[in-house]
């Protein structure tokens, strides 16, 4: 599993009270599955709850907060973009100290792919993909038109850009069958 590190990393380096106690964060993983769906691959998913703890923490919750979100835009997007997966994604608590400290606990619904590909020489390729990312949104110019054999099926004017972002939605490799 990456994320979890890699979540590490990047508060450590975007939180200034973490940049000076390191130890004071703590990850865990906590309700751990692994999902797989017994196709011909042996392509698997891990699906977890991650405790990010700090400890004696004297910061603004916002420069937590705000790290965090910039890191779940790009790793896990879907707590962000989904009404339905954000009201219950993240979730935290805190325990008062005293007037300027706090233990924060955050917790985290994290998923991350396995792709397990059979090589010809009968051995396996494992990778471990990136989520989809956000891109803006391309202008088309003037009609969107739909073939099939070489025959217009139908069209339409291209609908003018807005200030969106689309998902992207990497499809797998064709393979002949």
């Amino acid at each position: 599993m990456n994320k979890p590190e890699s979540l590490r990393s990047h508060l450590l380096a975007s939180v200034p009270e973490l940049k000076n106690n390191p130890d004071r964060l703590l990850i865990f993983i906590d309700n751990g599955r692994i999902r797989c769906t017994a196709a011909v691959s042996l392509s698997f998913e891990y699906a977890y709850d991650l405790q990010v703890i700090l400890t004696d923490y004297a910061g603004h919750p916002d420069a937590v907060m705000l790290p965090l979100l910039g890191w779940l835009r790009v790793n896990q997007s879907e707590l962000l973009a989904n009404l339905a997966k954000a009201e219950e994604g993240i979730q935290f608590e805190a325990d008062i100290i005293d007037a300027s400290k706090v233990d924060m606990g955050l917790k985290l619904p994290l998923t991350e792919r396995v792709v397990v590909r059979k090589q010809p020489d009968g051995s396996y390729d494992v990778t471990h993909p990136g989520e989809p990312q956000y891109t803006e949104q391309i202008e088309v110019e003037g009609n969107i038109e739909i073939y099939a054999g070489g025959e217009l099926l139908t069209s339409w004017p291209a609908p003018q850009p807005v200030d969106v972002l689309l998902l992207e939605t990497p499809h797998p490799p064709r393979r002949d069958v």
